[in-house]
């Protein structure tokens, strides 16, 4: 057992178990704790073309949006979040690697912060994933309006979250650990009215 094995915890942990939550019929909530979290900020066309080339995934050049890719055999994602920022998100411990390989690309030109501690990760798939999120967030989460590959920062239920459309019925909420809590009893009261409906 590691001295990080003890003193490590996910915000959710003991909500959720470690295991998914269901939370309406084929609605699941579930926690992707300790994710590698990098604030990139750069806004030299090379230098954006220099980072994306250096960790294998291009940056997004359309605003509220995200691009994928692998990195040692992992998923990797690439968050627009502003004009001249972006957020790496990577599989856990991928944090040295791709902050040396950002800085090196960016020579000067930008920089890179691991804020991987700042945020856990809730994933919420099913076929009332949008309902769910509907009850709190003002965004117009409708397919024709935000397809998959779209990334926001809003509010859902007062609580500020970066949020990623993967697909019709699967979406990442990135939140602040210290409102992880409030966000998964929120997630679980919106859900109640689903529940007694047929799968």
């Amino acid at each position: 057992m590691t001295v990080e094995s003890v003193l490590r915890h996910s915000p959710l942990g003991e909500v959720w178990g470690g295991e998914p939550a269901v939370l309406a019929p084929g609605t699941r909530a579930a926690e992707r704790p300790y994710l590698t979290q990098l604030t990139v900020r750069v806004d030299d066309p090379a230098a954006v073309t220099g980072a994306g080339a250096a960790i294998g995934v291009p940056l997004p050049a359309a605003p509220c949006s995200f691009t994928s890719g692998t990195v040692a055999g992992q998923g990797i994602d690439v968050l627009w979040m502003g004009p001249d920022e972006y957020l790496v998100l990577a599989a856990p411990g991928l944090g040295a690697e791709l902050t040396d390989a950002l800085g090196e690309a960016l020579a000067g030109r930008g920089s890179v912060v691991d804020v991987s501690a700042q945020r856990t990760t809730v994933t919420l798939s099913g076929p009332y994933a949008r309902d769910v999120l509907a009850h709190g967030c003002a965004i117009d989460l409708h397919p024709s309006v935000s397809p998959s590959g779209t990334c926001v920062q809003t509010l859902l239920a007062r609580a500020g979250i970066v949020l990623l459309v993967r697909g019709e019925d699967e979406f990442v909420l990135l939140v602040r650990a210290s409102f992880a809590r409030y966000l998964a009893d929120w997630l679980a009261d919106a859900s109640v009215e689903y529940r007694a409906l047929p799968d």
